[in-house]
């Protein structure tokens, strides 16, 4: 199953440096001269749901010089500005599906530049391919930017999986580029991660249209008739719970219709989806665990035991000093990592849910540890109730009942409105635990 298929994404196509000629610029090794599925705008699946509210607010990049789409993978960024293009045929639209792992800048401006010329926008001849494939002089932006300037019809030029571009001078001339182009020059970046570009400038200006993540989640009507398009007629009740499972992430919505289309119970399915035993696993286990470096994985795993955590608890748990960077490096790359105010943090719930799978797996064995590790820096902290929480979770009685008796917690536990808390703990005792 391609990305496009789960509401994010092109069709999935081989990536490759392949070879440069100063003459033709980027050459496919397999006989193409040109990789055209960059230059081609992906087709939405048969199942795919336009959403009039995200087209309405896209219409924005008519209007400033630069859009940002800027949502996790499996967002729905990609067919969304897909879906737009396809509703303005009277615009002039040059598509590029960035990809500069291992490429320079000359590389990248090759591509660019193709991607113009095969939307038919015509360039002159003092605006050809970069001579060397890792860099670029500042002549070819003005160059261009001058020719664009000119135009009677702005061209939108949509650069799609942009997080990939990660080149500080690249960002920098598209800057130049857009800013001495106007208004000839839309620029739409399609993107999981912020930009290296001057977005407060932009802002600040009214120069800049955006739609993120929160935006981009499905609303239970949009998810009901996501769900009617595959077939499927719902209660409301069991929309409003797939919603929330999800959270309106668009991937996991389709996943979900798709185990649902062939369940002879679609509601009981939904209510029994097991994140860790589907695809949903393999898209973000491959898509977001595994773009990360070891050491993130690391950290991801061990949270995954938490239900939320700022800094202090995720060191805690992790052995690390450095959480706080990390967390919000996730957080703004759009890696299931939400910021819920106030320095705390939580995972998307399928997310979690495959993490902690998968950390049983990774390490058997060590997730009680993690837990016990919670459960002494949220008693340190005062955080009596989810020290608790976390130390029944642990099969640590000992540690539990001891909190109790020296927090002199007992009366607002056995009396007052958290008995209930203490009945739930208490109860997941076995014999083991009323040993002694």
């Amino acid at each position: 199953m391609t990305s496009a298929h789960l509401g994010d994404g092109p069709p999935a196509v081989e990536r490759h440096a392949g070879s440069y000629d100063p003459q033709t610029g980027p050459h496919d090794p397999h006989g193409d001269p040109f990789l055209r599925t960059r230059f081609a705008v992906p087709a939405p699946p048969d199942t795919f749901l336009r959403r009039e509210r995200l087209a309405g607010h896209l219409d924005g990049a008519l209007r400033t010089p630069l859009t940002m789409v800027n949502g996790s993978a499996g967002a729905g960024k990609t067919l969304l500005a897909a879906d737009w293009v396809a509703g303005h045929p009277e615009l002039p639209v040059a598509w590029l599906t960035t990809d500069t792992d291992g490429q320079g800048a000359g590389m990248f401006w090759a591509y660019l530049l193709q991607a113009l010329r095969t939307s038919g926008v015509p360039l002159p001849e003092n605006i050809a391919s970069p001579a060397d494939a890792n860099q670029v002089g500042d002549a070819l932006p003005a160059r261009l930017a001058a020719h664009l300037g000119g135009r009677d019809r702005p061209v939108v030029l949509v650069l799609d999986e942009f997080d990939r571009v990660t080149a500080p001078e690249i960002a920098a001339q598209l800057d130049f580029l857009l800013r001495h182009s106007a208004p000839g020059l839309r620029l739409v970046l399609v993107t999981r991660t912020e930009p290296l570009l001057p977005l407060h400038r932009y802002r600040a200006a009214g120069e800049l249209t955006e739609i993120r993540d929160a935006e981009l989640a499905f609303t239970p009507v949009e998810a009901a008739r996501l769900m009617e398009a595959h077939g499927l007629r719902l209660s409301p009740a069991a929309v409003r719970g797939v919603v929330e499972r999800t959270r309106g992430w668009a991937a996991g919505l389709r996943l979900c219709a798709l185990a649902a289309e062939e369940a002879p119970d679609p509601e009981l399915c939904l209510k029994e989806f097991e994140a860790d035993r589907s695809a949903v696993a393999d898209f973000l286990l491959a898509e977001v665990l595994k773009r990360q470096d070891d050491g993130t994985q690391e950290l991801l795993l061990r949270v995954s035991v938490l239900d939320r955590f700022g800094p202090r608890l995720a060191n805690a748990v992790t052995g690390r000093a450095d959480a706080e960077a990390v967390l919000a490096r996730l957080h703004r790359g759009n890696a299931f990592v939400q910021h819920v105010g106030h320095g705390v943090y939580r995972l998307h719930p399928l997310f979690a849910e495959i993490l902690r799978a998968h950390l049983r797996m990774r390490r058997p064995g060590l997730e009680p540890e993690l837990h016990r590790r919670a459960a002494v820096c949220l008693r340190t902290a005062g955080a009596l109730p989810a020290a608790l929480g976390h130390g029944a979770a642990a099969d640590d009685w000992e540690f539990t009942a001891t909190a109790l008796v020296d927090d002199l917690a007992l009366g607002q536990f056995f009396t007052g409105p958290r008995a209930d808390i203490l009945d739930a703990l208490f109860a997941r005792m076995g014999p083991r635990g009323g040993d002694g």
